[in-house]
């Protein structure tokens, strides 16, 4: 099938070089590489819908989580960071 298949410049590059170092036309090369990505496990869809479910942990004693600074503070030690 002829199609005609706007290419960015650096896989255009990429592409001329694979073909003079293998030896093959540009049109195989590109097929060659079209397969392989096609073939992979890894595909383009949109992965499904990623909810994430929160848990209260509760609050420690002693903690404040408003002051970010001591709750590093008591966590790591004086003289750290």
């Amino acid at each position: 099938m002829r199609t005609t298949l706007t290419l960015d410049d650096d896989i255009v590059e990429k592409l001329k070089n694979e073909a003079a170092k293998c030896s093959l036309s540009f049109r195989d090369v590109v097929n060659r590489f079209l397969r392989l990505g096609l073939n992979t496990k890894e595909h383009l869809a949109t992965p499904g819908k990623f909810a994430v479910n929160p848990k209260d942990l509760g609050e420690i004693p002693g903690v404040n989580y408003n002051k970010i600074s001591d709750l590093l503070e008591q966590i790591e030690g004086r003289g750290h960071g």
